[in-house]
């Protein structure tokens, strides 16, 4: 099986909740029979920046996480968590598709 990056928003009251408010709504959207190739396939989160950035500066970073990053590289292993100043988070990563 292959993957799928994916980058996405979510809120909550902090960053596990939000986390997991990702992969509920992910798996609602797609499914939860497994390999969706969203955030609903991963089990847990790293996060890879310390310090919330603009909602424009974390995307960009995000996708500068796809392409450079081992931390979150790995369909099997975790997202990356992203602070965005607005008090929301951006979760980036593969997953199996």
């Amino acid at each position: 099986m292959g993957a799928y990056d994916f980058i996405t928003p979510s809120s909550g009251k902090d960053v596990e909740q939000a986390f997991l408010s990702a992969k509920e709504e992910a798996a609602w959207q797609y499914g939860n029979r497994g390999y969706t190739g969203t955030i609903a396939e991963k089990d847990e989160y790293e996060l890879v920046a310390d310090q919330p950035m603009t909602p424009t500066e974390a995307e960009k970073y995000a996708v500068h996480l796809l392409k450079d990053d081992e931390r979150i590289r790995d369909k099997r292993g975790p997202a990356g968590a992203i602070p965005v100043d607005d008090g929301t988070w951006l979760f980036v990563g593969y997953a199996a598709s």
